[in-house]
C-alpha cells in the first residue's frame, strides 16, 4: 500500500508542477495548451498513448520537488 501510495502521490505532484509550468510558458508563446488531465495521464490526441511515459516523468518531478521543497520546509520548522 505505501509504495502505491508514493506512486500515485509523486505522480500528482509531478503533473501539477508540469501543468504549472506548462501552462505559464505556452501562455507566453501563445501554444497550444493541454488540460491537466493531459499532464497527469498524457495526451489524449496523440500518434501514440505512452501512459508510463507521462506518469514517469511526474515522479521523478513530483520526488524531485518534494526533496528540494517540502524537505528542507521540515528542516527549518524541527531545527
Amino acid at each position: 500500500m505505501g509504495f502505491y501510495f508514493g506512486r500515485v502521490f509523486f505522480n500528482f505532484i509531478g503533473a501539477v508542477t508540469r501543468w504549472c509550468y506548462g501552462s505559464i510558458w505556452r501562455t507566453l508563446f501563445k501554444k497550444k495548451k493541454f488540460t491537466f488531465k493531459e499532464y497527469l495521464y498524457g495526451p489524449k490526441e496523440s500518434e501514440y498513448y505512452d501512459d508510463m511515459g507521462h506518469q514517469f516523468n511526474n515522479r521523478i518531478i513530483g520526488a524531485l520537488g518534494f526533496v528540494f521543497i517540502i524537505v528542507p520546509i521540515i528542516k527549518l520548522i524541527f531545527d
